[in-house]
């Protein structure tokens, strides 16, 4: 089914609860309709979670989704099989089979219903790899040597060769290199339907008409892209701060108003009782009921406006952002400024890494840069000469797809495997200074999101016991929402160790202050200061 101007989405009072009864989402009511909606908010409010509901991979507990269309998902993380190829994660092998046996003479009527009316279908996903920059990839190439960018690209083509109404993807941006990213931007500039993407990448949440906040259960839709919509929240927020100050001078006043109307009421007794002496009993008593009657009278009236009053700044506080954040306090692995602790060999190449310096390894998608690290961190053979060896056995290594972790297990039994000495209690402890708390600690990873699961993979590197003295961290900011990186570099400043970062992010590499960049690429490795 092609994408028609009626295609829409539909949230009505949508809740979801996890297996162990932890809620995910409350009662969300929202549409979306045609165009391209960015999916942002905080790791772990829940942008995958509802991502899978409007996919129908998860059925909500509560309320309704309702997709007018027919719909295309892309995970977060794709999941590719060792004998996959790349008509596979097209979507098109079916197809592309049954043409092969066609045009080699068969007349099964199996093979004609398989194509339909996609003859064209060789033809349309060789063109699409090509407008993305893939020109030279077969749709037979086996997807185990496509790079993580390489394969990205190929599935997110996938979804616009299938042309459904609907399209969901999650964090697209993820592993692709400057060049792709930009061929990305540009296949989404023009995607028909309804487009919803759930990313953290700013330069693609531009390209969006609609930006759809997911922030402590409530989805807010707003119609512009992020930097409108963060124009918007900068000005709520300061017409918030502004009331709350309001709120608080209200509250601040009126409690020195029941100050003073006690003083009032105690000064009132006094003289009545000085002017009650010479007075009859019953005129006394009927005084002092008139007086109390009164204190109680302004009493009640002081308390109920105080009441107000502490009511209205708590309305206004409500109203005021307070984003949650890392805080990461990384133990010294003491590295002397000689210490030896990688070689980088490329040719006639070779790039030592010593001391507590910091290095990025770039270069395009596909030019083995995680090859390079797995020949470091697993000891794998030598690619086309180019090959690390490590000159220490302490080292800290993030994949890009998270491969350390044990998805079956907890998240505090997968840190557990890097702090064996350490009390349940400490480690409770750590993970909650990387925003993992409650029942999101006992729950298996595999079913965390994206960002609650990187950040057990960041703690199980960043807190090991004894701490690494080189880290090796392979796209780290992927996944990570804009505050979470930020608590990144924080932590990576105050790291006293080796540092090889691979990263197609920028800013975040200026931020890192690295002291040398590598970069390869057609199997030559360069290196410049920085």
């Amino acid at each position: 089914m092609r994408p028609t101007s009626e295609s829409s989405i539909l949230l009505r009072d949508v809740g979801f609860d996890w297996p162990d009864g932890t809620t995910a989402l409350h009662d969300i009511t929202a549409s979306v309709g045609t165009g391209r909606t960015g999916l942002i908010g905080a790791n772990g409010t829940g942008k995958s979670t509802l991502l899978r509901l409007l996919a129908g991979e998860l059925e909500p507990t509560a309320g309704s989704v309702v997709a007018i269309g027919d719909t295309a998902y892309l995970p977060q993380t794709l999941p590719l099989r060792v004998d996959s190829t790349v008509a596979d994660l097209l979507g098109v092998r079916a197809q592309v089979e049954a043409l092969a046996a066609i045009e080699s003479g068969s007349t099964d009527a199996v093979h004609f219903d398989v194509v339909g009316d996609d003859w064209d279908v060789n033809a349309r996903a060789v063109q699409l790899l090509a407008d993305v920059g893939l020109s030279d990839i077969g749709l037979d190439r086996n997807v185990g040597t496509l790079s993580g960018g390489e394969a990205m690209l190929v599935a997110i083509t996938g979804l616009r060769l299938a042309g459904a109404a609907i399209s969901l993807l999650d964090e697209p941006t993820n592993n692709l290199d400057r060049d792709a990213r930009e061929r990305l931007y540009g296949m989404l500039a023009d995607w028909p339907g309804t487009l919803v993407v759930v990313s953290h990448d700013a330069e693609l949440l531009e390209l969006m008409d609609t930006t759809a906040e997911l922030r402590e259960g409530e989805l807010v839709v707003f119609g512009g892209p992020l930097s409108a919509y963060r124009e918007h929240v900068e000005l709520m927020q300061r017409a918030a701060h502004r009331d709350l100050r309001a709120a608080e001078q209200v509250l601040k006043a009126e409690r020195r108003q029941r100050i003073e109307a006690e003083t009032k009421i105690a000064r009132s007794a006094k003289s009545g009782k000085a002017k009650a002496e010479n007075l009859p009993k019953i005129l006394v008593g009927k005084r002092k009921n008139n007086a109390e009657a009164s204190a109680g009278r302004m009493r009640t009236e002081a308390d109920a406006k105080i009441r107000d009053a502490r009511r209205a700044v708590g309305d206004a506080a409500e109203l005021i952002r307070e984003d949650k954040k890392i805080r990461i306090n990384l133990p010294d692995p003491d590295v002397p400024s000689g210490r030896r602790l990688a070689e980088i060999h490329c040719g006639d190449a070779t790039v030592v890494i010593q001391g507590p310096e910091r290095v990025v390894l770039a270069g395009p998608n596909g030019s083995g840069k995680t090859t390079l690290l797995q020949t470091l961190w697993l000891s794998k053979p030598p690619v086309d000469g180019l090959y690390a060896i490590a000159q220490t056995d302490r080292i800290g290594y993030l994949a890009q797809r998270l491969d350390g972790l044990d998805d079956d297990a907890s998240a505090f039994e997968n840190i557990r495997t890097a702090l064996p000495s350490a009390e349940p209690h400490e480690i409770r402890a750590k993970l909650a200074q990387f925003l993992l708390r409650g029942a999101a600690v006992d729950r298996p990873v595999g079913i965390l999101s994206g960002g609650e699961r990187f950040r057990v993979a960041l703690a199980k590197l960043l807190l090991a016991d004894p701490p690494a003295q080189l880290l090796v961290l392979d796209e780290p900011t992927n996944n990570l929402d804009m505050t979470s990186v930020d608590q990144l570099v924080e932590a990576l400043s105050g790291y006293r160790g080796g540092l090889l970062v691979v990263s197609h992010d920028d800013e975040f590499v200026r931020r890192l202050d690295v002291s040398r960049k590598l970069y390869l690429a057609d199997g030559r490795l360069t290196v410049s200061d920085t």
